[in-house]
């Protein structure tokens, strides 16, 4: 376990101090077991060297006589310009070779979801591609005699308590909050200075299993930081299942971090940082100190670099965001889709650590980089990702 962890601190660092992913050719898999609501988020570790090829599940062969070239893919909202841009990718790229595409949006109600993935069975999609909004919800819909036909990859966020997913395609989930964690201790000087400092912590959406890696990697990092005393929670809310937000939603986020501003810190005492898993949590938290905190801005800690939050970090307001590429993503999604359709064996670089809960499902995970006041322009204007304009 200690040698897993260092190794992770090493690669986490060097991309921080390199503002790049790691290499196809020397990235290691990080990830935790199945992280049922009953576990306390003991990480199980795994490393896999990349790439592994992944035949199939017995039964369920990769392209039957009678498939058909069309395929669904059921994606959150519409609303969040990641998953509009991961939705119209895929969608491009799958016509471009053919395929005929019904994507659709579930503006973040799990009963429209569910009814668009049983409308995409019945019109013989026979290949899916899901990012689910609740990863518990979808058992039912994909049960039926009919979806047994049917290939899913799960997208994003993995698909739990069911054997019809095959595949899963993902950010290394882990690594994000290794990258946070690691980011606060840097930022703080945490091994130079004495200390104390406080910390509040934030998790993501309790029925999605992404926030528990995003949570066990940074707690990894800081839980020396915090048993030591050098790092204070006034609050004393570190446990997960204390710290969750609800459909990663920004206003329950700044209701409860007004109310711990309001609790802990209303003497003027000084918040030093705050784990945030994503962006839309650590904008409710910049609109809560904006309302009622009168110290310094703490270090805040962000995923996904959406347009709101990078001038939050323009203006010295949210220290960082890590930036998942989901374009390569989107591109490895279409890849498997076309790989499945083939009958080639599936190109996947994780065997063992996505356990959903009834089955240990194949991944491919893409890395991501941290994004900041230094490096924004190079990562996310240079890249093509915004323009000034975007963010003026």
């Amino acid at each position: 376990m200690l040698k897993r962890f260092v190794s992770l601190i090493v690669t986490a660092s060097v991309l921080m101090l390199m503002a790049c992913g790691c290499s196809s050719e020397s990235r290691k898999t990080r990830g935790s077991n199945y992280l049922g609501r009953d576990t306390d988020f003991a990480f199980l570790t795994e490393e896999t060297d990349e790439p592994v090829l992944d035949p199939g599940k017995p039964g369920k062969p990769n392209k039957p006589a009678d498939l058909p070239k069309k395929v669904g893919i059921s994606l959150p909202t519409k609303n969040l310009i990641r998953w509009s841009r991961d939705g119209e990718l895929m969608k491009k790229e799958l016509e471009s070779a053919g395929f005929t595409v019904d994507l659709q949006y579930a503006n973040n109600d799990t009963s429209i979801q569910e009814s668009q993935i049983a409308s995409m069975i019945a019109s013989d999609c026979r290949i899916l591609v899901i990012a689910p909004i609740d990863a518990r919800s979808l058992n039912k819909v994909l049960n039926t005699p009919k979806s047994n036909e049917i290939t899913v990859i799960s997208y994003d966020r993995l698909i739990l308590d069911t054997d019809a997913v095959d595949y899963y395609v993902s950010i290394d989930n882990y690594l994000i909050g290794t990258l946070q964690g690691l980011y606060i201790v840097n930022a703080l000087d945490l091994d130079n200075t004495p200390g104390p400092y406080n910390l509040e912590i934030f998790a993501g959406d309790p029925g999605d299993n992404n926030g528990g890696f995003f949570f066990n990697g940074a707690m990894d990092v800081l839980r020396p930081y915090i048993d030591s005393g050098k790092l204070n929670i006034l609050s004393g809310q570190k446990k997960y299942d204390d710290v969750t937000t609800l459909e990663w939603r920004t206003e329950q986020a700044q209701n409860r971090m007004e109310a711990l501003i309001a609790t802990y810190y209303s003497d003027g005492t000084t918040i030093d940082a705050v784990l945030c898993p994503n962006d839309t949590i650590a904008l409710g938290v910049v609109n809560a100190l904006q309302g009622t905190y009168t110290g310094k801005y703490p270090v805040i800690t962000g995923a996904d670099c959406d347009i709101a939050n990078v001038k939050c970090i323009m203006a010295s307001q949210q220290s960082m965001s890590v930036f998942k590429d989901s374009s390569i993503m989107a591109h490895r999604a279409a890849q498997m889709v076309q790989e499945i359709y083939d009958g080639k064996t599936v190109q996947v670089n994780d065997t063992s650590t996505y356990n959903n809960g009834a089955k240990t499902v194949p991944a491919f995970l893409v890395d991501s980089v941290v994004v900041d006041i230094n490096n924004y322009e190079t990562i996310l204007i240079g890249g093509g990702i915004y323009t000034y304009n975007d963010l003026s």
